[in-house]
C-alpha cells in the first residue's frame, strides 16, 4: 500500500493520524485549520486540498464532525471525487448519517474508488491509545484490504455488514452511552443530594452490576467537574438528532433518545455546549434546583 491520505485533524484524528504515522505508514494530511506540527516531525506531509491528498494517496481516512462537513472534503471544490485515483479506497471514519453515507458510496463507486464507513467509539484516550472500538461497513474485499490500518487505531474492529451498517452501529452506541451518561448523572446527582459521597458511591458501583466504562471514565469527570472536552456535548447531540430523524423513517420510537437530547440542548442553552458530554450531569443539577443545606 503506498501513501494514506488523512482528512480531519481534531480532538480524534490528530492522534489516530499519529499512531498511523508511528506504526510506519506515509500519511499525506489536510485540515482546514492546518497540519499539526507534532504531525509535520513525525513524518506526515502536509497538503493543500483534499484534492491533492486524494492524487496521492491509495487510501484517503476522512475524519470529520457531521455529515455536511464530509460532503463538502468529498465532493466540493477541491474535494476528494476530484483526485481520486482508480480503486482507491476512502475510509470515512467519522460519524454520520447512514442514508447519506450510502449515497456518498455511490457517488465515490461512480468515480471508480470504493467507499468503506469505520466510525470509532472510545474518545480521545482510545485515539490517543489505538483502543478505539470500530464498527465497519463495506464489501468484504474492500475491508480486507484496509483492516490492518483499521488495526492500528483500534483494539476492537468488527465488520457490521455492507456499506452504512457501521454507520448504523455507531448510532446505536451513541444511543447506550447517552442514556448510560443520563443515568450516571442521575445516580450520582441522587448521592449527592442525599448528603452521601458520590465518590466513594461510585467506587461501590464499579465493583458492581452497574460498572460501566461511562461510570469509570465520565463519572469521574462529573464529580470532580473537570469537563475539558473529549467528546463534545454538540457532537454528541448531532449524533442523537441523526438517531432521532432515522428513527423517524422507520417509525421506531425511541422516547429516551429524545428526552436525552433535550437535556443535552439544556446543556448547551447553559454554556455547556462545546464541554464533554459528561457535562450531562448539569442538566440533572440545574432541574433538581439549589441543593439542599
Amino acid at each position: 500500500m503506498n501513501a494514506i491520505g488523512f482528512i480531519g485533524l481534531g480532538i480524534m484524528g490528530r492522534p489516530m493520524a499519529a499512531n498511523l504515522i508511528k506504526a510506519g505508514n506515509e500519511l499525506v494530511l489536510h485540515s482546514r485549520s492546518g497540519v499539526p506540527e507534532d504531525l509535520k516531525a513525525l513524518g506526515g506531509v502536509a497538503s493543500s486540498s483534499p484534492a491533492a491528498v486524494a492524487r496521492k494517496a491509495d487510501v484517503v481516512i476522512t475524519m470529520l464532525p457531521d455529515t455536511p462537513d464530509l460532503e463538502a472534503v468529498l465532493f466540493g471544490p477541491d474535494g476528494v471525487a476530484e483526485g481520486l485515483r482508480p480503486e482507491a479506497i476512502v475510509i470515512d471514519m467519522s460519524s454520520i448519517s447512514p442514508i447519506a453515507t450510502r449515497d456518498f458510496a455511490s457517488r465515490i463507486a461512480e468515480r471508480g474508488g470504493a467507499y468503506v464507513d469505520a466510525p470509532v467509539s472510545g474518545g480521545e484516550i482510545g485515539a490517543r491509545e489505538a483502543s478505539l472500538t470500530i464498527m465497519v461497513g463495506g464489501e468484504e474485499e474492500d475491508c480486507r484490504k484496509i483492516w490492518p490500518l483499521l488495526e492500528t487505531m483500534g483494539r476492537s474492529v468488527t465488520r457490521i455488514g455492507s456499506v452504512s451498517a457501521g454507520q448504523t452501529a455507531k448510532v446505536a452506541n451513541q444511543i447506550v452511552v447517552a442514556l448510560t451518561l443520563q443515568a450516571v448523572a442521575e445516580g450520582l446527582t441522587f448521592a449527592a443530594r442525599s448528603g452521601v459521597d458520590p465518590a466513594v458511591v461510585r467506587e461501590a458501583l464499579l465493583g458492581g452490576f452497574a460498572n460501566s466504562r461511562v461510570l469509570d471514565v465520565h463519572g469521574k469527570r462529573m464529580i470532580e467537574g473537570k469537563f475539558a472536552p473529549g467528546f463534545r456535548i454538540a457532537l454528541h447531540r448531532k449524533d442523537l438528532d441523526l438517531a432521532l430523524s432515522t428513527a423517524s423513517r422507520l417509525n421506531q420510537p425511541l422516547p429516551a433518545t429524545a428526552l436525552v437530547q433535550q437535556l443535552f440542548a439544556a446543556c448547551a442553552g447553559s454554556g455547556f455546549g462545546e464541554a464533554d458530554h459528561s457535562a450531562l450531569v448539569r442538566a440533572t443539577e440545574l432541574l433538581g434546583g439549589s441543593p439542599p443545606s
